[in-house]
């Protein structure tokens, strides 16, 4: 028997393409799927890819009879699609989303919820910097944690089920409260984008024969970083604004461990800057460790052609 007999996606982008393609790849996940996006376009591109069992025309219809909706829209857009879809749900389904921030969306859904619905937000931890249905691969989640932080409405075995859903799909589960997901994501998602945006502006920004050179001679190094930059301006930029206090906190760290090692460079103390390159190393290796990160022999997934 399916998880789920019939599930919703709202938002037929990278993440919400990706579980389309799991559940069509991998069975067991969803007997039917429906999807719907706002623009009509993404819904003709999604029908030709055959992501989907069905693509009603607005979100009432795609979301009546669903055990499970899941919204894949930007965080900007989350809670108006939530209070659209949310009468005309059937009592004992569940609704979650996938929006890399956690107690903003959170507050601003509060107003609609209704207690025969489960709401259950969960954060998969994957992603590339490719966008639209087409980007989407079954594989995207694979190995990937996905962070739940249920509401206190939820309903112990509407969890466990999501849980059993997302594990389905390929990824670790964790479950945590949506402010411990903030400061997480603060460090380990926000800062690094915050970072690689701003080296690509800087660079951007110089002469015309400075910027030519960078372009011409980028070591892999400035690459990593333009691959981060080149993910969507208008999800990044929601991301940047809904969780704002977390970002700054995160960001006043950061910039003080500059400026000591700007001192260290200063000041040729040799001892610190080895000890902040090993601190990195250290880091990098962990992750190769436990699965997170690719070493250069296996390289990150790709969507298919």
């Amino acid at each position: 028997m399916a998880i789920y007999n019939k599930i919703c996606i709202l938002g037929i982008g990278l993440i919400g393409a990706s579980i389309l393609r799991g559940i069509r790849e991998k069975p067991g996940i969803a007997s039917h799927s429906v999807a719907y996006d706002i623009a009509p376009d993404v819904v003709t591109r999604a029908r030709a890819l055959g992501l989907a069992d069905l693509y009603p025309p607005d979100i009432a219809a795609s979301v009546r009879d669903a055990d499970c909706v899941v919204i894949c829209a930007p965080v900007s857009h989350i809670a108006e699609t939530a209070r659209i879809a949310l009468p005309h749900m059937k009592p004992g389904a569940t609704l979650t989303d996938v929006g890399s921030t956690r107690q903003s969306v959170i507050a601003d859904i509060a107003p609609y919820l209704r207690e025969d619905i489960s709401y259950i937000p969960a954060h998969p931890m994957a992603g590339t910097e490719f966008s639209g249905p087409e980007a989407g691969f079954a594989a995207l989640f694979e190995n990937r944690w996905c962070l739940v932080t249920p509401t206190s409405q939820a309903k112990k075995p509407d969890v466990d089920r999501l849980v059993r859903f997302w594990q389905a799909l390929g990824a670790k589960t964790r479950m945590m409260e949506a402010s411990e997901h903030d400061r997480i994501c603060a460090i380990v998602s926000y800062l690094p984008h915050l970072i690689a945006f701003t080296i690509c502006d800087t660079a951007d920004k110089m002469s015309e024969t400075y910027r030519t050179a960078v372009l011409d001679y980028a070591a892999s190094g400035f690459k990593d970083f333009t691959r981060i930059a080149g993910s969507d301006p208008v999800m990044w930029r929601d991301i940047f604004l809904s969780n704002k206090d977390a970002i700054l906190e995160t960001l006043a760290h950061f910039q003080d461990d500059v400026e000591e090692l700007a001192r260290a460079i200063r000041d040729d103390d040799e001892a610190r800057i080895i000890d902040a390159i090993e601190r990195g190393r250290r880091i990098r290796k962990s992750l190769v460790d436990n699965g997170q990160a690719q070493d250069p022999a296996h390289p990150t997934p790709r969507p298919p052609k």
